[in-house]
């Protein structure tokens, strides 16, 4: 029992999910005192009624059933509160899907003018917004419960492959148009291994990569490298673990004793994780704080570390060669070829000089594999120094440095 609290000690400690104390600001003397301000609790309303209502957005909620079960909600903004107009025909769809940990709720946490999903409906978009499985208003199953195990045996090749096409489909299928692509994080790699085997061309019109995350080897997080060369999220798995939920008991007792370590400085972990953000303010972290951080699986966390480990980017291995034939007929994962995306799928990529996660290095080998086929009309590039990994969804001038050309690049494709 010993060995197993180390290694959930050392699980949480590399992942840094304390949040309301593991928090790194540029500003510390002025931002030491938001745990004392907002502390952590979960919203009891939705994100519709929560965020969208209080500003006077209407918000409509969908369930989407992927093909392997698994029961999503889909949230939907489709315009803004002063449009007279009120139908879609003419407002083009977008699809916001969130990065690790977090939901859909990510991208309407501050005010109308600051937040994503509002700047979009107040400049004529249908915007959707998606919830991956596990999260907190996507935990449902056609069959299971999320105290089965085999509910939480995926990854994001799950996600890739099942979550991603189901909302894409669903938003298609609804507006009868092609949809613009927004993902954040995780949301990314999603998006590039379904473009890498050719699939959702036919319902995407371009895609929007915010500090996209898929070639990790590089990636300045020291304890992110220390927990993938170490195989932490594998024991864990192997010790029997499946979800993995950031501020359940086990968590917070771990937590407890982590901070109470002289050595060990709680204010520092988030950043260590994600890199320093310069632009977040306290209501809107605190409002990420109500929604944040959500469970994801296990698996989900092993598959991270496998490409933290192995410099490319590969479907999930399972470990040896025998398991691998029986999901592949190849003793090895098969890769994601990103080279071989097509060169008509307008791109616009953003990231930053303090990102930890979509670090420089990683982040301009994407870009070379990406360029290598793509026209200079169809691929953006927006390079922010000062950016970390939360700051493209939270900073507070992230509408002028983001958000203003994303629009702008929307309107020319």
């Amino acid at each position: 029992m010993a060995r197993i609290l180390y290694l959930i000690n050392l699980v949480v400690l590399f992942l840094g999910f304390n949040l309301h104390r593991a928090l790194s600001w540029r500003n510390q003397s002025y931002m030491n005192d938001i745990a004392d301000r907002c502390a952590p609790s979960p919203h009891p309303l939705s994100m519709c009624q929560s965020r969208a209502a209080a500003f006077g957005y209407p918000c409509e909620e969908y369930k989407v059933t992927t093909e392997d079960g698994y029961i999503l909600s889909l949230k939907r903004i489709p315009h803004g509160p002063h449009d007279s107009n009120t139908s879609t025909e003419m407002r083009p769809p977008v699809l916001l899907f969130h990065g690790l940990m977090v939901d859909g709720a990510t991208w309407v946490m501050s005010t109308p003018k600051q937040s994503l999903g509002f700047i979009l409906a107040d400049n004529g978009f249908d915007v959707w917004i998606a919830n991956s499985r596990g999260t907190n208003s996507s935990r449902n199953h056609t069959s299971l419960s999320t105290k089965d195990p085999a509910y939480w045996e995926w990854s994001w090749d799950e996600l890739a492959s099942y979550d991603l096409p189901a909302v894409l489909q669903f938003a298609y299928d609804h507006t009868g148009e092609k949809i613009h692509y927004i993902g954040h994080s995780l949301g990314t790699l999603m998006i590039l291994a379904a473009f890498s085997e050719h699939k959702l061309l036919d319902v995407v019109r371009s895609a929007v990569l915010l500090c996209p995350i898929a070639y990790l080897s590089r990636t300045k997080s020291k304890l992110l490298k220390l927990a993938a060369h170490i195989f932490l999220a594998e024991t864990v798995h192997w010790l029997g673990f499946h979800e993995f939920n950031p501020v359940g008991p086990v968590a917070h007792e771990v937590l407890s004793q982590i901070c109470g370590d002289p050595e060990i400085n709680c204010y520092d972990l988030f950043s260590a994780v994600a890199g320093p953000d310069c632009c977040l303010n306290t209501s809107t972290f605190c409002a990420f704080l109500e929604h944040a951080p959500q469970s994801t699986s296990v698996r989900n966390l092993v598959h991270l570390s496998q490409l933290v480990r192995n410099g490319g980017v590969s479907r999930f291995d399972y470990g040896n060669a025998k398991n691998n034939m029986k999901h592949y007929n190849q003793p090895r994962p098969p890769p994601y070829n990103l080279s071989s995306i097509p060169n008509h799928v307008p791109i616009f990529l953003t990231h930053g000089g303090e990102d930890y996660l979509g670090d420089v290095p990683d982040t301009r080998h994407l870009l070379r594999t990406l360029v290598k086929k793509h026209n200079s009309d169809s691929i953006e590039v927006i390079y922010v120094p000062d950016y970390a990994h939360a700051d493209f969804i939270m900073a507070y001038n992230a509408p002028e440095l983001i958000y203003g050309p994303m629009v702008d690049f929307f309107k020319r494709h």
